[in-house]
């Protein structure tokens, strides 16, 4: 399973990545630490914006560029509804992301 997720800093700027282990991912930007992004070891996370999971690895690096090249009015906008991200990226449809709303910020830190 991979996931795509968007993290809101304490400044109200987000971050977008992929990863294969969700809970350390979100632990490792939390924390800092070294093998964090650039952006998350300068911008303090302060929690999940929006979460999905896929079977697919290319699906889920392809996600995250798209979201990544989204303007911040279009990101707030996918992440008051995940469940419309077919919608945003009908180009991604040979791919299922199903929007994640049981893993809580709280048990990844």
């Amino acid at each position: 399973m991979f996931w795509v997720y968007t993290l809101l800093c304490e400044d109200d700027s987000l971050y977008t990545g992929f990863t294969d282990d969700i809970k350390r991912r979100i632990y490792v930007h939390y924390h800092r630490l070294k093998s964090a992004a650039k952006y998350t070891r300068s911008h303090k996370v302060a929690g999940i914006a929006a979460l999905w999971k896929t079977a697919s690895e290319t699906g889920a690096r392809k996600l995250e560029y798209r979201i990544k090249h989204l303007t911040k009015a279009k990101k707030l906008l996918l992440i008051e509804d995940p469940e419309r991200v077919s919608e945003f990226f009908p180009e991604l449809s040979e791919f299922e992301f199903l929007p994640e709303k049981e893993i809580k910020f709280e048990d990844c830190i």
